[in-house]
């Protein structure tokens, strides 16, 4: 089961994105459906199917974002997490072989089209939760057991 919470830009992030698709790509999508439908006959017309599916997708993904923006937890930085990995922080970890690896851990909603980003749920930021600098996680994937230490842990203010 997937963990309801979100930090405050993820969700910043999510209501534009419902407000650009209701707002801006909706309209301008029924508009075309508009006019390919007043061209005629439907069956062979490529703009028509092609922007009443768009219009299909748009709809989905609003509904979507809808449900989810009222069952989200915002998480906001306290102080009290400092020199700890938890929600919300940027996290640098390092293995025996020296290779570094830097990302933050949010929320589900937050990790697409962002490289550095993980989520709650994953298997490496639930063996890094509450580590501090120093700390080793053991990180068990599929495959293997991978150590990695912590070795620098920050907050967006």
């Amino acid at each position: 089961m997937k963990t309801m919470l979100i930090t405050p830009e993820g969700l910043e992030k999510l209501k534009a994105e419902l407000d650009h698709l209701w707002k801006v790509e909706r309209p301008e999508t029924t508009q075309k459906v508009a006019w390919a439908a007043s061209l005629g006959d439907r069956s062979e017309n490529a703009d028509y199917h092609y922007n009443k599916r768009r219009l299909r997708e748009i709809d989905k993904r609003v509904h979507y974002l809808r449900k989810c923006l009222d069952d989200l937890k915002v998480v906001e930085y306290a102080p009290y997490q400092e020199g700890k990995v938890m929600f919300g922080a940027w996290v640098e970890v390092e293995n025996s072989k020296g290779q570094k690896i830097r990302f933050r851990i949010v929320g589900g909603e937050e990790i697409f089209e962002r490289r550095d980003y993980i989520s709650i749920d994953s298997p490496m930021a639930q063996a890094l939760l509450k580590k501090e600098v120093g700390d080793e996680a053991i990180v068990q994937t599929p495959t293997q057991q991978l150590v990695w230490r912590v070795s620098k842990i920050e907050y967006q203010k």
